[in-house]
């Protein structure tokens, strides 16, 4: 039953993302950058990923790479319940890829994962997996960064993609939002 139901949340969040294409808004301003904010606005103020024409070669990566970034925005934003969501997508499109069994095995874990800490433990490796498989594709236009928090993992370090230079950092979210650096540019 427990399999029925992953597999109905996978397929409705896909079928959701299919129908409803891009949903996000661009951000020409961007209240978190620098964890300034605008008078009147609080910290509990969700952070979006700025759209940036981002495609990867491989395009049923490409497709499974939208939803990392919604879930990197996902746990950068706090919510637990979005980020199952997209790693149950994540796991959804990774069973299309060649290789993709531990993608699909780590999205799993953080679909499934009872906390929001631990769904940020696991970004780790699902986050290395990405980095390497982004690499071996390669872009067809945009850039994506691959950055880096020193802190993350009880200071052993994490890395993770992003479409933007500004850092949005998904294993501290608001409590140290731009904690990180870019280390690389994928062009």
């Amino acid at each position: 039953m427990k399999t029925v139901t992953n597999f109905a949340i996978a397929l409705a969040a896909v079928t959701m993302f299919a129908a409803c294409g891009n949903t996000q808004k661009p951000a020409d301003a961007d209240p978190h950058a620098g964890h300034n904010h605008a008078p009147g606005e609080g910290h509990g103020a969700p952070v979006e990923q700025k759209t940036t024409s981002v495609s990867l070669k491989d395009d049923k990566l490409n497709a499974v790479y939208q939803h990392y970034i919604h879930l990197t925005t996902a746990l950068v934003n706090g919510d637990m319940a979005e980020a199952k969501i997209a790693a149950a997508a994540i796991e959804l499109g990774a069973k299309e890829l060649s290789n993709g069994s531990v993608l699909a095995t780590l999205a799993s874990k953080i679909a499934a994962a009872a906390d929001i800490e631990a769904q940020r433990i696991l970004l780790s490796d699902l986050s290395n997996d990405f980095i390497t498989r982004v690499k071996s594709s390669g872009l067809s236009s945009g850039e994506i960064y691959v950055e880096y928090c020193p802190m993350a993992m009880n200071d052993k370090g994490a890395y993770w993609l992003s479409n933007q230079k500004d850092i949005k950092n998904p294993y501290y979210g608001e409590s140290m939002l731009t904690c990180g650096e870019v280390k690389e540019t994928i062009k």
